[in-house]
C-alpha cells in the first residue's frame, strides 16, 4: 500500500481504510503546514487550518474527481481554511480593538465625573469582567459579540457557524448566569 499513488489511498480512504489516511496524512503534512502558515504567519491558526483541511479533505474522499492531483486539491482546501481562519481571526482582533476603544472611552467618561460614581463603575467592570470568565467560551463569545460588537442574532450566526436558534439561547443563558453571578448590581 506504500506504494499506491495518491488516488488509490484517497480510494480507500473513502472506504474508510484509517492506514491509507495515515499515509496521506503523514505524507502531506508538512506541505500544507508550510502553506498555511506562510498565509497565516500564526503556528496555532496554521496547525487548525492544516487539521480542517485534512479533516475535509477525508470526509469528502469519495468526491474527489481527479481533475487535479491529490496535493494540488489539498492545498487548495488547506488555502481556503487558512483564509478562513484569517478573516475570523481578523474580525475577533478587530472586535477587541474596538471593545477596547468603547471601555477608554468609557473610563474618559467616569474620570471626568464624580470620584463615587468612577469607583461604582470600576467595581462594576471588574464584577462583569470577572463573571464573564465563568461563562463557557460559546455563552461569552456570542454575549460578547452581541452586546460589545453589536451584531445582530444573524451576523452572529454566520460569524460563527450556527444557527440562529443555538445563538439565541446561548445568549440566553449567558444573560442569566451573569444576572446571577451579579446580582442586582446590573441589568443586562
Amino acid at each position: 500500500m506504500p506504494n499506491d499513488t495518491d488516488e488509490l489511498l484517497l480510494q480507500r480512504v473513502a472506504q474508510g481504510d484509517q492506514t491509507a489516511i495515515d499515509i496521506l496524512f503523514y505524507k502531506y503534512r508538512d506541505a500544507a503546514y508550510r502553506v498555511a502558515y506562510r498565509l497565516l504567519n500564526h503556528e496555532a491558526d496554521a496547525l487548525d487550518a492544516v487539521q480542517e483541511a485534512f479533516i475535509k479533505i477525508f470526509r469528502r474522499a469519495k468526491d474527489f474527481e481527479q481533475r487535479s492531483s491529490f496535493k494540488t486539491w489539498l492545498l487548495r482546501v488547506v488555502s481556503n481554511a487558512a483564509l478562513d481562519i484569517g478573516r475570523a481571526r481578523n474580525r475577533r482582533l478587530n472586535l477587541l480593538a474596538h471593545t477596547r476603544e468603547h471601555l477608554a472611552t468609557q473610563s474618559d467618561r467616569s474620570l471626568r465625573s464624580d470620584p463615587m460614581e468612577q469607583l461604582i463603575h470600576e467595581e462594576l467592570q471588574q464584577a462583569l469582567s470577572n463573571a464573564l470568565q465563568e461563562l463557557s467560551h460559546g455563552q461569552r463569545e456570542v454575549f460578547v459579540l452581541h452586546t460589545d460588537g453589536g451584531l445582530t442574532y444573524r451576523e452572529i450566526s454566520e460569524s460563527l457557524n450556527l444557527s440562529v436558534g443555538t445563538v439565541m439561547s446561548r445568549l440566553f443563558y449567558a444573560r442569566q448566569k451573569l444576572l446571577k453571578l451579579l446580582g442586582k448590581r446590573a441589568e443586562l
